[in-house]
């Protein structure tokens, strides 16, 4: 038996080393990104609440118009659209309500993974316009959600809420109700 050619074993053993590189590269470059603390950016339109918030840890209560107090984490996976509407909630208010509405019935079949939430003083005319058909009305006595509502009259921002109450975005007045709709059909699936 003749002995292995050693520019052969180099050529063999160079091949090993280059293809156990390529499966490493990706590894650790993702290790020196988390160590540099590099994290990737979404396009999310809502903003990050810092620090985070968990209502149902919280037990902020909600008081329905029926008497209940609203439920944070839901028996099934279900997200909470939370509407806060600023003083005398008009037309402006109650067409950026409806654009909200129209964004949960974008999901199609995933529209019952969506529970919209009204806190606030309705508009005068809740019930004339629809409005209680689609969004549950609710008070915050205790004012939890006070850093969430707008101060502007006609003005409402939002608050998306993860099944087992963790405030996930927020969304300032003045938001764009397509922007929600796109992070509604990211987040519900």
């Amino acid at each position: 038996m003749n002995p292995p050619d050693p520019a052969a074993l180099r050529a063999s053993r160079l091949k090993l080393l280059l293809i156990m590189l390529v499966f490493a590269a990706p590894i650790v470059a993702a290790m020196l990104l988390t160590l540099s603390g590099w994290q990737p950016s979404g396009k999310a339109n809502g903003q990050a609440i810092t620090p985070q918030r968990n209502f149902a840890a919280e037990q902020l209560p909600i008081s329905l118009t029926n008497g209940d107090t609203w439920e944070w984490r839901a028996s099934e996976p279900k997200l909470t659209l939370v509407a806060l509407a600023g003083p005398d909630c008009a037309a402006k208010c109650l067409d950026v309500l409806t654009k909200m509405a129209a964004a949960r019935i974008t999901l199609n079949q995933n529209a019952e993974r969506l529970r919209l939430l009204y806190v606030g003083k309705p508009p005068a005319d809740a019930a004339a316009s629809g409005m209680t058909n689609y969004w549950k009305l609710g008070q915050d006595a205790m004012g939890a959600l006070a850093p969430f509502k707008p101060t502007e009259p006609d003005t409402v921002s939002a608050v998306l809420v993860e099944s087992n109450g963790t405030a996930l975005s927020f969304y300032p007045a003045g938001f764009d109700p397509t922007g929600l709709r796109k992070d509604l059909q990211k987040v519900i699936r």
